[in-house]
């Protein structure tokens, strides 16, 4: 019996050690390069497994689900609400995830009607300083590092048992808690954290590449140039390329497809990704 109640309670470790810690972060961005006053706010998750860590947006992962059931319905029509979707538009629509047996991080993001994966191949050189304060419940620790084109100052605790971040960020002797930019473009605040079953699986409409970032970067601006003629050489020509969703580094999707005249759709493709790109004119990595 005793022998019994030690393999029981063996399971129960597996188990609690096994389960994802999700740590929920608000997100503070300022997008528009030309009207600063616009400020997005959003939160998202960093969910951290044994194996690896994910950072998505939760409006993501509401849209999916929304998504999800409505295809699941069957029959010829999709039915969702598209109030609902749109007040659940994002502007992180990409994923990280850090691998942490081989310790890379992957960065993830649509590009017209595909998905585009990418190792992350630029080291976060910190320095930590001696300063520290308190944030909520939490003694944090001072670290500087200038990556992507912005100087970042991140306060870190040793109090949580991870060395991880939200976005890209990572590698300190803690957790970080609060990071933003020396500019107060991009903030990311520790909300709340709690321990859930698995992550979600992010929907995948597409296919997905794997490409340098050097490519990501050049399919990106390619999109920017000339949507349709990208999408086009996505999907093979005709109209199947319009009919996925559509966007670039920034929040939501575009129009769908149907019986509509090619000229016009033309146009309201260019318009929106022109419009998107407007409002995305201050990205979180500048370089």
């Amino acid at each position: 019996m005793k022998k019994l109640g030690i393999i029981a309670l063996a399971f129960f470790m597996q188990h609690i050690s096994a389960q994802t810690n999700r740590f929920v972060y608000q997100v503070t961005m300022k997008p528009d390069a030309e009207n600063k006053s616009d400020i997005k706010t959003e939160n998202a998750y960093l969910d951290i497994s044994p194996e690896k860590s994910v950072f998505y947006s939760e409006n993501r992962i509401k849209r999916d689900s929304i998504m999800r059931k409505a295809f699941q319905g069957g029959g010829d029509r999709v039915n969702f609400s598209r109030e609902q979707m749109e007040g659940l538009r994002s502007n992180i629509n990409y994923s990280v995830e850090k691998d942490k047996a081989n310790q890379k991080t992957y960065f993830k993001d649509r590009i017209g009607r595909d998905i585009y994966s990418y190792e992350e191949d630029r080291p976060l050189n910190w320095k930590i300083s001696s300063e520290t304060m308190k944030i909520g419940e939490y003694k944090v620790q001072k670290a500087e590092t200038d990556f992507a084109g912005r100087k970042w100052t991140a306060w870190f605790s040793t109090d949580l048992p991870y060395q991880d971040g939200p976005y890209k960020f990572g590698g300190l002797p803690g957790l970080i808690v609060k990071i933003e930019d020396d500019k107060g473009d991009y903030s990311f605040d520790l909300m709340k954290n709690y321990k859930i079953t698995e992550s979600p699986s992010l929907n995948q409409f597409g296919n997905v590449l794997k490409v340098k970032r050097a490519d990501y970067l050049k399919q990106q601006e390619k999109y920017k140039t000339d949507p349709m003629s990208f999408m086009m050489a996505q999907g093979g020509g005709g109209s199947g390329g319009i009919s996925a969703p559509i966007r670039v580094g920034g929040g939501g999707r575009g129009p769908g497809g149907g019986n509509q005249n090619p000229a016009d759709m033309k146009k309201r493709v260019e318009e929106r990704v022109k419009e998107e790109a407007k409002k995305n004119s201050n990205p979180i990595e500048l370089k």
